[in-house]
């Protein structure tokens, strides 16, 4: 028989801690598996040059966003001027991140993504293309919120293109579920944004019923598109990706879905 008292070892789902410091710990499903891959002697070559300067390391504390962004604005900009925060969750390999970065210069983009192979890459273009308002971590981004970020601290969320964990009984793992979106709105400031991309129908669905439950947040676009039924035009600053590209060709739905913090 079991003793009650002796450690049990864990399973593969990870335990991670939720908002009230002074709740147990709850075993949670993680939104994403980490894959095997190499990088390219370009994206080695980024990491060791640049990563100093562009990516931050996880801490069990609140994040210093002036200290983090500081030169993010380029040589001769003023360094008092506060900046927009916006928190991207999962970038790939971050061309679509590097693009938005450029298109947005007076925005400070603090960029979440696990697979270092897509932390390499996106280095690479920000050496690049020169663009000084990217910071990366490495590391699980609910971590990163939970930790990391002060309530009332982002002016805007990025989340394209998740994995939409396409079988019934893997959709348990998407990333935009309830306790996540609710810890995204209460991080964003009155009048921030929450701004999904997706591919995937079902998927657009759930993210619209999910962000459309949650009282912090109102839908920005039924005012001015209700033939959209809730879901938004693309907002100007989203490229189309090579990928996005290429499904459009084939006849695949791109849907966007753009929520506003109350």
């Amino acid at each position: 028989m079991t003793n009650p008292q002796s450690p049990q070892p864990e399973s593969a789902e990870t335990l991670t801690r939720t908002d009230d410091a002074a709740k147990p710990f709850m075993r949670t499903i993680k939104s994403f598996v980490k894959r095997a891959g190499r990088m390219g002697s370009g994206q080695e070559r980024a990491m060791a040059e640049l990563g100093p300067q562009f990516l931050v390391p996880y801490q069990p504390s609140a994040l210093n966003f002036e200290a983090t962004f500081e030169g993010a604005a380029g040589a001769g900009a003023p360094s008092d001027v506060q900046r927009p925060v916006v928190l991207e969750i999962g970038f790939g390999m971050g061309e679509a991140t590097a693009q938005i970065a450029l298109t947005l210069p007076g925005t400070n983009f603090l960029c979440c993504e696990v697979h270092e192979p897509g932390v390499g890459a996106l280095l690479k273009r920000i050496g690049e293309n020169n663009i000084p308002n990217i910071r990366i971590c490495n590391h699980d981004a609910v971590e990163v919120i939970d930790h990391m970020l002060p309530l009332a601290c982002l002016d805007g969320v990025h989340i394209f293109f998740p994995d939409p964990w396409h079988k019934t009984k893997h959709n348990k793992r998407r990333l935009i579920q309830s306790p996540l979106i609710a810890k995204l709105a209460a991080r964003l400031k009155p009048g921030g944004y929450l701004h999904a991309a997706t591919d995937w129908e079902p998927y657009a669905q759930q993210i619209l019923e999910v962000l459309s439950a949650e009282p912090k947040l109102k839908n920005r676009a039924l005012p001015t598109h209700p033939e959209l039924a809730g879901y938004s035009p693309k907002p100007h600053y989203r490229p189309l990706t090579k990928f996005e590209n290429r499904g459009i060709k084939l006849g695949h739905g791109v849907w966007d879905v753009v929520f506003e913090r109350i």
